[in-house]
Protein backbone atom coordinates (compact mmCIF):
# COMPACT_ATOMS: atom_id res chain seq x y z
CA UNK A 1 0.00 0.00 0.00
CA UNK A 2 1.27 3.31 -0.95
CA UNK A 3 2.01 6.32 1.41
CA UNK A 4 -1.32 7.89 2.56
CA UNK A 5 -1.76 11.44 2.36
CA UNK A 6 -3.41 13.09 5.16
CA UNK A 7 -6.48 14.22 3.52
CA UNK A 8 -7.02 10.26 3.04
CA UNK A 9 -5.93 9.67 6.53
CA UNK A 10 -8.76 12.20 7.51
CA UNK A 11 -11.26 11.20 5.99
CA UNK A 12 -10.75 7.44 7.29
CA UNK A 13 -10.08 7.94 10.36
CA UNK A 14 -13.00 10.40 10.47
CA UNK A 15 -15.55 7.28 9.03
CA UNK A 16 -13.81 5.38 12.07
CA UNK A 17 -15.16 7.56 14.57
CA UNK A 18 -19.08 8.08 12.56
CA UNK A 19 -19.04 4.03 13.25
CA UNK A 20 -18.46 4.68 16.87
CA UNK A 21 -21.40 7.33 16.80
CA UNK A 22 -23.41 5.21 15.07
CA UNK A 23 -27.19 5.08 16.94
CA UNK A 24 -26.89 7.68 19.30
CA UNK A 25 -23.41 5.86 21.16
CA UNK A 26 -21.12 8.00 23.34
CA UNK A 27 -17.21 7.54 22.86
CA UNK A 28 -15.92 5.25 24.74
CA UNK A 29 -12.24 4.65 25.70
CA UNK A 30 -11.99 1.99 23.30
CA UNK A 31 -13.19 4.19 20.35
CA UNK A 32 -10.47 6.92 21.02
CA UNK A 33 -7.86 4.60 21.59
CA UNK A 34 -8.32 2.55 18.68
CA UNK A 35 -8.70 5.49 16.38
CA UNK A 36 -6.18 7.41 17.53
CA UNK A 37 -3.41 4.14 17.33
CA UNK A 38 -5.08 3.18 14.07
CA UNK A 39 -3.72 6.91 13.27
CA UNK A 40 -0.10 6.08 14.86
CA UNK A 41 0.62 2.59 14.11
CA UNK A 42 -1.00 2.06 10.13
CA UNK A 43 -1.88 5.96 8.73
CA UNK A 44 1.32 7.07 10.27
CA UNK A 45 -0.66 10.42 11.87
CA UNK A 46 1.51 11.12 15.13
CA UNK A 47 0.22 13.95 15.04
CA UNK A 48 -3.32 13.76 15.76
CA UNK A 49 -4.13 13.55 19.66
CA UNK A 50 -7.87 14.45 19.61
CA UNK A 51 -10.70 12.62 17.71
CA UNK A 52 -12.72 15.24 17.97
CA UNK A 53 -10.98 17.59 15.89
CA UNK A 54 -11.83 14.63 12.69
CA UNK A 55 -14.37 15.54 10.05
CA UNK A 56 -17.74 14.51 10.17
CA UNK A 57 -17.42 12.02 6.97
CA UNK A 58 -20.63 11.01 4.96
CA UNK A 59 -19.86 7.53 2.65
CA UNK A 60 -19.71 10.43 -0.29
CA UNK A 61 -17.02 12.26 0.99
CA UNK A 62 -15.20 8.43 1.67
CA UNK A 63 -15.89 7.64 -1.88
CA UNK A 64 -14.79 10.78 -3.29
CA UNK A 65 -11.36 11.21 -1.44
CA UNK A 66 -9.96 7.47 -2.12
CA UNK A 67 -11.44 6.80 -5.66
CA UNK A 68 -8.76 6.46 -7.14
CA UNK A 69 -7.11 4.13 -4.46
CA UNK A 70 -9.29 0.90 -4.31
CA UNK A 71 -6.81 -1.04 -2.56
CA UNK A 72 -7.03 1.93 0.30
CA UNK A 73 -10.37 2.16 0.37
CA UNK A 74 -10.59 -1.59 0.82
CA UNK A 75 -8.03 -1.48 3.83
CA UNK A 76 -10.64 1.22 5.04
CA UNK A 77 -13.43 -0.58 5.63
CA UNK A 78 -11.54 -3.42 7.34
CA UNK A 79 -10.59 -0.71 10.05
CA UNK A 80 -13.98 0.81 10.26
CA UNK A 81 -15.26 -2.74 10.37
CA UNK A 82 -13.22 -4.04 13.75
CA UNK A 83 -14.54 -0.50 15.13
CA UNK A 84 -18.53 -2.19 15.41
CA UNK A 85 -16.32 -4.76 17.79
CA UNK A 86 -14.15 -2.66 19.91
CA UNK A 87 -16.33 -2.52 23.09
CA UNK A 88 -17.10 -5.90 23.40
CA UNK A 89 -20.07 -6.91 21.35
CA UNK A 90 -21.32 -6.31 17.81
CA UNK A 91 -23.22 -3.31 17.71
CA UNK A 92 -26.21 -3.60 14.89
CA UNK A 93 -25.97 0.62 14.57
CA UNK A 94 -22.67 0.53 14.06
CA UNK A 95 -21.95 -2.34 11.46
CA UNK A 96 -25.29 -0.78 9.52
CA UNK A 97 -23.24 2.79 9.51
CA UNK A 98 -19.88 0.05 8.11
CA UNK A 99 -22.45 -1.40 5.23
CA UNK A 100 -23.25 2.20 3.77
CA UNK A 101 -19.72 3.01 3.52
CA UNK A 102 -18.93 -0.11 2.29
CA UNK A 103 -21.91 0.06 -0.41
CA UNK A 104 -20.93 3.39 -0.95
CA UNK A 105 -17.56 2.22 -1.96
CA UNK A 106 -18.80 -0.85 -3.94
CA UNK A 107 -16.61 -3.18 -1.65
CA UNK A 108 -18.03 -6.92 -0.81
CA UNK A 109 -15.52 -8.72 1.84
CA UNK A 110 -16.09 -12.72 3.13
CA UNK A 111 -15.87 -10.73 7.04
CA UNK A 112 -18.84 -8.26 6.20
CA UNK A 113 -20.56 -11.19 5.52
CA UNK A 114 -19.80 -12.72 8.55
CA UNK A 115 -20.89 -9.95 10.43
CA UNK A 116 -23.56 -9.70 8.94
CA UNK A 117 -24.78 -13.33 9.75
CA UNK A 118 -23.93 -12.78 13.22
CA UNK A 119 -25.99 -9.44 13.53
CA UNK A 120 -29.00 -11.60 11.97
CA UNK A 121 -28.55 -14.27 14.31
CA UNK A 122 -26.90 -16.64 12.76
CA UNK A 123 -23.85 -16.72 14.65
CA UNK A 124 -23.24 -20.48 14.35
CA UNK A 125 -22.63 -20.54 10.24
CA UNK A 126 -20.53 -16.71 11.02
CA UNK A 127 -18.09 -18.57 13.35
CA UNK A 128 -18.38 -21.79 10.97
CA UNK A 129 -16.97 -19.56 8.40
CA UNK A 130 -14.20 -17.96 10.39
CA UNK A 131 -13.31 -21.24 11.41
CA UNK A 132 -13.15 -22.79 7.70
CA UNK A 133 -11.49 -19.36 6.37
CA UNK A 134 -8.71 -19.72 9.23
CA UNK A 135 -7.88 -23.35 8.39
CA UNK A 136 -7.80 -22.36 4.32
CA UNK A 137 -4.84 -19.41 5.98
CA UNK A 138 -3.61 -22.08 7.42
CA UNK A 139 -3.14 -24.65 4.79
CA UNK A 140 -2.47 -21.34 2.08
CA UNK A 141 -4.91 -23.49 -0.20
CA UNK A 142 -8.32 -24.78 -0.17
CA UNK A 143 -9.68 -27.38 2.89
CA UNK A 144 -12.22 -28.40 0.91
CA UNK A 145 -12.25 -32.43 1.97
CA UNK A 146 -10.30 -32.00 4.65
CA UNK A 147 -11.61 -32.33 8.59
CA UNK A 148 -10.03 -29.73 10.69
CA UNK A 149 -10.91 -31.43 13.92
CA UNK A 150 -8.86 -34.69 12.45
CA UNK A 151 -6.23 -32.27 10.60
CA UNK A 152 -5.41 -30.39 13.99
CA UNK A 153 -4.67 -33.34 15.87
CA UNK A 154 -3.19 -35.71 13.49
CA UNK A 155 -0.88 -37.85 15.88
CA UNK A 156 -2.94 -40.22 18.25
CA UNK A 157 -2.96 -43.80 18.29
CA UNK A 158 -0.62 -45.46 15.86
CA UNK A 159 0.49 -41.78 14.34
CA UNK A 160 2.62 -41.07 17.39
CA UNK A 161 5.73 -39.64 15.65
CA UNK A 162 8.67 -39.94 18.36
CA UNK A 163 11.61 -39.08 16.71
CA UNK A 164 9.55 -35.91 15.67
CA UNK A 165 9.05 -35.27 19.46
CA UNK A 166 13.15 -35.87 19.57
CA UNK A 167 13.73 -33.79 16.98
CA UNK A 168 11.93 -30.78 19.06
CA UNK A 169 13.26 -31.84 22.40
CA UNK A 170 16.79 -31.18 21.52
CA UNK A 171 15.94 -27.65 20.69
CA UNK A 172 16.24 -27.23 24.59
CA UNK A 173 20.50 -28.05 23.99
CA UNK A 174 20.72 -25.03 21.98
CA UNK A 175 22.21 -21.64 22.96
CA UNK A 176 20.04 -19.38 24.93
CA UNK A 177 20.44 -16.90 22.11
CA UNK A 178 18.71 -18.88 19.55
CA UNK A 179 15.18 -18.97 17.94
CA UNK A 180 15.28 -22.75 18.43
CA UNK A 181 15.69 -22.30 22.35
CA UNK A 182 13.32 -19.99 22.99
CA UNK A 183 10.82 -21.58 20.92
CA UNK A 184 11.43 -24.59 23.46
CA UNK A 185 11.56 -22.53 26.37
CA UNK A 186 8.18 -21.24 25.09
CA UNK A 187 6.78 -24.36 24.33
CA UNK A 188 7.96 -25.70 28.03
CA UNK A 189 6.80 -22.73 29.96
CA UNK A 190 2.77 -22.87 28.29
CA UNK A 191 2.81 -26.72 28.54
CA UNK A 192 2.87 -27.37 25.33
CA UNK A 193 3.40 -30.77 24.07
CA UNK A 194 5.94 -31.22 21.19
CA UNK A 195 4.72 -31.91 17.26
CA UNK A 196 4.51 -35.77 17.35
CA UNK A 197 3.28 -36.22 20.98
CA UNK A 198 -0.11 -37.61 20.43
CA UNK A 199 -1.98 -34.50 22.43
CA UNK A 200 -0.15 -32.16 19.91
CA UNK A 201 -1.58 -29.42 16.96
CA UNK A 202 -0.40 -30.66 13.88
CA UNK A 203 3.40 -29.15 13.15
CA UNK A 204 1.96 -27.14 10.08
CA UNK A 205 -0.56 -25.02 12.51
CA UNK A 206 1.68 -25.34 16.13
CA UNK A 207 5.21 -24.65 15.13
CA UNK A 208 4.08 -21.38 13.16
CA UNK A 209 1.90 -20.05 15.39
CA UNK A 210 4.23 -20.38 18.28
CA UNK A 211 7.17 -19.24 16.41
CA UNK A 212 4.51 -16.05 15.70
CA UNK A 213 4.42 -15.44 19.81
CA UNK A 214 8.31 -16.16 19.67
CA UNK A 215 9.05 -13.42 17.50
CA UNK A 216 6.21 -11.09 17.96
CA UNK A 217 6.90 -11.43 21.57
CA UNK A 218 3.27 -11.91 22.93
CA UNK A 219 2.09 -14.08 25.32
CA UNK A 220 -0.69 -16.68 25.37
CA UNK A 221 -3.27 -14.54 27.28
CA UNK A 222 -6.61 -13.78 25.86
CA UNK A 223 -4.70 -10.37 25.04
CA UNK A 224 -1.97 -12.17 23.39
CA UNK A 225 -3.44 -14.80 21.79
CA UNK A 226 -5.54 -11.93 19.78
CA UNK A 227 -2.73 -9.73 19.25
CA UNK A 228 -0.78 -12.86 18.03
CA UNK A 229 -3.33 -13.77 15.35
CA UNK A 230 -3.53 -10.07 14.74
CA UNK A 231 0.40 -9.87 13.98
CA UNK A 232 -0.15 -13.11 11.74
CA UNK A 233 -3.13 -10.90 9.70
CA UNK A 234 -0.61 -7.94 8.61
CA UNK A 235 2.10 -10.49 8.26
CA UNK A 236 0.06 -13.57 5.74
CA UNK A 237 -1.63 -12.36 3.18
CA UNK A 238 -4.61 -15.18 2.69
CA UNK A 239 -8.22 -14.12 4.50
CA UNK A 240 -6.16 -12.01 7.24
CA UNK A 241 -9.51 -10.43 8.57
CA UNK A 242 -12.16 -13.75 7.31
CA UNK A 243 -9.69 -16.28 8.88
CA UNK A 244 -7.32 -14.35 11.96
CA UNK A 245 -8.43 -11.39 13.16
CA UNK A 246 -12.32 -11.63 13.01
CA UNK A 247 -11.88 -15.37 14.55
CA UNK A 248 -9.94 -14.05 17.60
CA UNK A 249 -12.15 -11.17 18.28
CA UNK A 250 -15.15 -13.25 18.70
CA UNK A 251 -13.28 -15.78 20.92
CA UNK A 252 -10.86 -13.92 23.00
CA UNK A 253 -13.01 -10.57 23.54
CA UNK A 254 -17.12 -11.26 22.64
CA UNK A 255 -16.18 -14.98 24.78
CA UNK A 256 -17.03 -16.71 21.72
CA UNK A 257 -15.95 -20.78 21.95
CA UNK A 258 -15.31 -21.70 17.95
CA UNK A 259 -13.45 -24.51 18.60
CA UNK A 260 -11.82 -26.97 20.81
CA UNK A 261 -7.74 -25.74 20.38
CA UNK A 262 -8.36 -23.23 23.20
CA UNK A 263 -10.68 -21.40 25.89
CA UNK A 264 -12.86 -18.80 24.97
CA UNK A 265 -12.46 -15.23 27.03
CA UNK A 266 -14.31 -12.01 27.03
CA UNK A 267 -12.04 -8.58 26.91
CA UNK A 268 -8.83 -9.40 25.11
CA UNK A 269 -9.14 -6.74 23.05
CA UNK A 270 -6.44 -4.31 24.14
CA UNK A 271 -7.48 -1.24 21.90
CA UNK A 272 -4.07 0.19 21.50
CA UNK A 273 -1.71 -2.93 20.98
CA UNK A 274 -4.25 -4.28 18.72
CA UNK A 275 -3.44 -1.46 15.64
CA UNK A 276 0.15 -1.66 16.40
CA UNK A 277 0.27 -5.73 16.21
CA UNK A 278 -1.60 -5.02 12.85
CA UNK A 279 1.13 -2.89 11.66
CA UNK A 280 4.16 -4.80 12.95
CA UNK A 281 2.70 -8.17 10.72
CA UNK A 282 2.52 -6.10 7.86
CA UNK A 283 5.71 -4.54 8.21
CA UNK A 284 7.49 -7.98 8.61
CA UNK A 285 9.83 -8.83 5.86
CA UNK A 286 8.91 -12.98 6.11
CA UNK A 287 5.60 -15.06 6.73
CA UNK A 288 6.02 -17.54 9.16
CA UNK A 289 2.69 -18.79 7.85
CA UNK A 290 4.03 -19.36 4.26
CA UNK A 291 4.49 -23.06 3.38
CA UNK A 292 7.94 -22.81 1.98
CA UNK A 293 8.92 -21.14 5.28
CA UNK A 294 10.88 -24.12 7.59
CA UNK A 295 10.99 -23.91 11.60
CA UNK A 296 14.56 -25.67 10.49
CA UNK A 297 16.16 -23.61 8.63
CA UNK A 298 16.16 -20.83 11.61
CA UNK A 299 16.14 -22.61 14.64
CA UNK A 300 19.67 -22.04 15.21
CA UNK A 301 19.97 -18.23 13.99
CA UNK A 302 20.44 -15.31 17.51
CA UNK A 303 16.86 -14.65 17.63
CA UNK A 304 17.55 -10.62 17.93
CA UNK A 305 19.78 -10.68 14.77
CA UNK A 306 16.14 -12.76 13.10
CA UNK A 307 14.58 -9.95 13.98
CA UNK A 308 15.82 -7.00 12.87
CA UNK A 309 16.25 -9.19 9.68
CA UNK A 310 12.87 -9.53 9.20
CA UNK A 311 12.27 -5.91 10.56
CA UNK A 312 10.24 -6.79 13.41
CA UNK A 313 9.54 -3.83 15.75
CA UNK A 314 9.04 -4.30 19.63
CA UNK A 315 5.78 -4.78 21.34
CA UNK A 316 4.27 -2.21 23.22
CA UNK A 317 3.35 -2.72 26.54
CA UNK A 318 0.70 -3.48 28.22
CA UNK A 319 -1.94 -0.96 29.64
Amino acid sequence: MREVGRQESDVILGAMRQVALAGGHAITYADTASVLAAARYLLRRRDLSDIGTLPAVAPADLVATLRGNPELAREAVKYLAIMTLVDGELDHHKLARVLEYSRALDIEADYLTELVEAASGHLAWATADMWRRNFDSVLSQSSEGLDPNAWIRPYAGPNADLALVVRYEALGKLPQNTFGKALWDFDKANGYPFPGNPEALNASFGTPHDSTHVVAGYDTSARGELLVSTFTAGMHPINPMSGHILPVIFFFHLGEQMNDVGHAGTGGLDPNEFWHAWARGAEMTADIFDPEWNVWDWVEHDLEELRRDWNVTPAGRQG
